[in-house]
């Protein structure tokens, strides 16, 4: 459910994946599967795609849609 709402604030915001990507040194292969679904993100991923985004870290725990 947080990588859902990640994906969909990204997408409300016009962020691309690959500028998270950049920023955070998560490999954009990875990201994007996390994204998607196809993995768990890792606490430390989340942390620093938090930080990136400038928002609280329970922004997207909280949210039944970002």
């Amino acid at each position: 459910m947080i990588a859902t709402n990640i994906k969909k604030y990204l997408k409300s915001k016009g962020i691309k994946q690959s500028f998270i990507s950049e920023k955070t040194g998560i490999p954009l292969v990875t990201l994007n599967a996390t994204l998607n679904g196809n993995r768990k993100i890792q606490v430390d991923e989340y942390f620093s795609i938090c930080d990136v985004l400038n928002v609280d870290l329970d922004f997207f725990r909280n949210k039944k849609s970002a």
